[in-house]
């Protein structure tokens, strides 16, 4: 038999991370738009694409 080849896994299945039973997001939701809205992750903010809410990281 031939070997079954993982699938990767695209579009919003990437936001989420299974652990055991349970789907976790990785990514936080924006505190504007409630939980139905992920913030994109880039080098130094957390930015929303609905409401354009912008958090920036700072290193302490």
């Amino acid at each position: 038999m031939a070997k079954e080849a993982k699938k990767k896994l695209k579009g919003k299945w990437n936001l989420y991370q299974k652990s055991g039973d349970k789907l976790e997001r990785k990514n936080k939701s924006c505190p504007k738009c409630g939980s139905g809205t992920f913030m994109a992750k880039h080098a130094s903010r957390w930015t929303c694409g609905t409401c354009h809410m912008t958090e920036f990281i700072t290193n302490k």
